[in-house]
C-alpha cells in the first residue's frame, strides 16, 4: 500500500504475523518501519529489534518437562486472509489468544518414521478466543476489537469493502458484517459449518455480490432491489 510515513510518502508492507507481532516494512528497500504486539498473549519474545530480528525472552524454549509458550503453535494468525481500508487507515486480521505447553522430545531420524522433535498441547488455563481486531497501520495499535464466543477453531478470514463494512467469519459460524470504523456489528448469516476459507467479492450484470466456501457449499449475497 502506498501511505505517508513520518511526513513522506512511502510504499510499505504490513503483516499480522503468527509469531504475534504486526510489522510495517518498506517494499522499496526492505528497512523495518516498526513492529508491535497485536496480541495479549505474547511471551516468546520481548520486541523486535531495529535490524528485524526478535529479542527473545529467556526461558521460551521447549523442554523435555514442557514450557508454556505464547502464542500457540497454531500462531496469533494464520494463512486466511487480512483486509485494509484505504477509508480508515485501519488493517483487518482475525486472532487467536492462545498458549501452548510446548515439549521437546529428543528422537533420531529414521527413514519412514515421523520426525517431529516435540509436541504440543493445550496450556491449562489458557484463553483459546479468536478476536477481530482492528489495527492502525500509522502507529500499529489496536484502534477496535470484536471478541467471540467459540472453540477457536475458525480460519475464516476478512474482507473490507468500499462501502466501510467488513466480512469476517465469527467463531460461532456465522459470517458477520461491522462497520469498518468501530467494529460495530450489523448483519449476521448463521451457516452451521466451521470456517475453512475466506470471502471474497464479484461483480455481475452490473450487481456485487458476495461469496464465501462454507463446508460442501459456496454461499452467494446480494442485496435485494
Amino acid at each position: 500500500m502506498d501511505t505517508t510515513w513520518e511526513g513522506r510518502p512511502r510504499k510499505v508492507i504490513v503483516q499480522a504475523s503468527r509469531n504475534g507481532f504486526f510489522y510495517v516494512i518498506d517494499r522499496t528497500d526492505g528497512k523495518l518501519l516498526r513492529a508491535t504486539p497485536f496480541t495479549k498473549q505474547l511471551t516468546w519474545a520481548k520486541e523486535i529489534g531495529a535490524d528485524g530480528r526478535p529479542v527473545l525472552n529467556p526461558a521460551q524454549v521447549p523442554t523435555t518437562e514442557g514450557t508454556t509458550i505464547c502464542p500457540s503453535s497454531h500462531g496469533a494468525a494464520n494463512w486466511y486472509s487480512t483486509a485494509y481500508s484505504p477509508l480508515t487507515g485501519l488493517y483487518y486480521v482475525e486472532t487467536l489468544e492462545n498458549c501452548n505447553v510446548f515439549v521437546k522430545s529428543p528422537s533420531t531420524w529414521a527413514a519412514g518414521r515421523g520426525y517431529m522433535g516435540g509436541s504440543t498441547r493445550q496450556a491449562p488455563g489458557a484463553p483459546n478466543q479468536k478476536i477481530l481486531r482492528a489495527i492502525d497501520v500509522k502507529t500499529g495499535k489496536i484502534a477496535w476489537e470484536l471478541p467471540q464466543t467459540g472453540p477457536g477453531g475458525s480460519r475464516g478470514g476478512t474482507m473490507a469493502t468500499a462501502s466501510g463494512l467488513v466480512f469476517f467469519c465469527d467463531d460461532q459460524d456465522r459470517f458477520m458484517a461491522v462497520d469498518a470504523s468501530n467494529g460495530k456489528p450489523l448483519w449476521q448469516f448463521p451457516t452451521g459449518n466451521a470456517w475453512r476459507a475466506s470471502p471474497m467479492t464479484y461483480q455481475f450484470d452490473q450487481k456485487q455480490y458476495v461469496a464465501i466456501a462454507s463446508g460442501a457449499n459456496i454461499i452467494v449475497f446480494g442485496l435485494v432491489e
